[in-house]
């Protein structure tokens, strides 16, 4: 199983769309792009492999396995990326703003229900993260006139 999950980077966070098998699934929120610098950037673009884990803190979560030059990259619920992650990527069922959103809790239980199907196949789990690139040129030209 491999999900797809489409950003658009702005100064203020990160908003993506997430999808399997073209089907939408819900949204997401994430720190900006500050070079994959922990704690305070959203993580690279590129395939990574995603477990299911627990955790006292975040219960039941996904996280994000072999991030280059980071750690304990999660997928968690949150509705603000600036306040409430250092790196992770949050699921929510509806944007309200840049690296905002709502609904965060329903939205990751949608994810972890199909995670835990795609388990139950014994399939690999995959995130293959990439961008709107129309939109990251559009930003860049306006920043650059």
């Amino acid at each position: 199983m491999e999900f797809n999950l489409t950003r658009v980077y702005k100064s203020g966070g990160t908003n993506g769309t997430l999808t399997l098998n073209g089907q939408f699934v819900c949204f997401t929120i994430e720190l900006p792009w500050r070079e994959n610098a922990k704690n305070i950037s959203c993580i690279s673009e590129g395939v990574y492999e995603l477990q299911p884990r627990l955790s006292i803190k975040h219960k039941a979560h996904l996280q994000v396995l072999d991030v280059y030059n980071r750690s304990q990259i999660l997928i968690h619920a949150a509705n603000d990326a600036l306040v409430e992650l250092q790196g992770c990527i949050a699921p929510v069922m509806q944007l309200t703003g840049i690296g905002t959103g709502i609904q965060s809790q329903r939205a990751l239980q949608k994810l972890l229900s199909l995670c835990h199907q795609a388990r139950d196949r014994k399939e690999q789990i995959l995130l293959n993260i990439n961008s709107n690139r129309y939109e990251y040129l559009k930003q860049i030209q306006q920043t650059n006139a």
